[in-house]
């Protein structure tokens, strides 16, 4: 399909997609966030794809929230449908059986944070900024940031930005656990790819099992969690990359996973 929002490419079996709004920071509109369900939903659905790289279009945002030129106005029907298509959104990406990574090149504020976080893993460049400044215009969080982000940086650090809507730089970010790693600005995307990369050549169904442990476990008792965790790495060992896996480690050479 076309998109005019977002730009999406597949390049080998990394497929990439950005925020294509800079003349706005790239802020999301209704149109904006039916594109990016369609996109993913498109990653999920082509087994070619083997990872995921969320990005912003131009060197100043990856996402800067909704856009507000869009919300003013919005009755509460409106922005609650608005609302649960981000969310829906965001949790389907998050829970989908393929790694996505988020490369936060500038201002991740409000949905682009919350964006970022239903990513499963966030490289920033040392330009970036985070926050949830919705508090600024008299609203909350709506896509997550008042949840996954306390699961991500702890209760106290949660509230300090949701409730002054300050923003942080990406050091400060890594400081609390909101990024995994810092890139100078110019490397970010390489790395990125790299790891992407990385992540697209380990057994598909592994990453899968790992990623359902991961996110349905974390809530749950810890007799449970261990429990769901015994049953995704036994269905592991239904599968062809298993065996090459195990064949290569005793054999000493790298494993060729196939996805079976």
């Amino acid at each position: 399909m076309e998109y005019k929002n977002i730009l999406f490419a597949v390049e080998g079996n990394i497929a990439t997609i950005t925020f294509n709004r800079p003349k706005v920071l790239n802020a999301m509109n209704l149109e904006a966030v039916q594109e990016l369900n369609k996109a993913i939903h498109k990653c999920k659905e082509d087994g070619n794809i083997k990872a995921v790289i969320l990005t912003g279009a131009g060197d100043r945002a990856f996402v800067a929230g909704a856009d507000v030129a869009y919300l003013k106005g919005k009755s509460p029907q409106e922005i609650m449908k608005f609302t649960e298509l981000g969310q829906d959104t965001l949790r389907f990406m998050e829970t989908m059986g393929k790694p996505v990574i988020a490369a936060v090149n500038g201002f991740a504020l409000g949905g682009g944070t919350e964006i970022s976080m239903a990513c499963d893993i966030r490289f920033a460049s040392d330009k970036a900024r985070f926050g949830q400044p919705e508090i600024l215009l008299g609203f909350i969080p709506g896509w997550g940031g008042t949840q996954r982000l306390a699961r991500l940086i702890g209760m106290g650090r949660a509230k300090e930005l949701v409730l002054s809507g300050e923003q942080i730089t990406a050091q400060r970010a890594y400081e609390i656990g909101l990024v995994n790693r810092i890139f100078p600005a110019e490397q970010l995307m390489e790395e990125t790819k790299k790891f992407a990369q990385k992540l697209a050549g380990m057994p598909p169904f592994a990453i899968k099992m790992a990623k359902h442990a991961i996110n349905y476990g974390y809530d749950l008792s810890l007799d449970n969690a261990i429990n769901l965790e015994i049953q995704c790495n036994a269905q592991c060992f239904s599968t062809q990359d298993l065996k090459e896996g195990v064949a290569a480690f005793l054999e000493k050479r790298k494993p060729n996973f196939i996805g079976r």
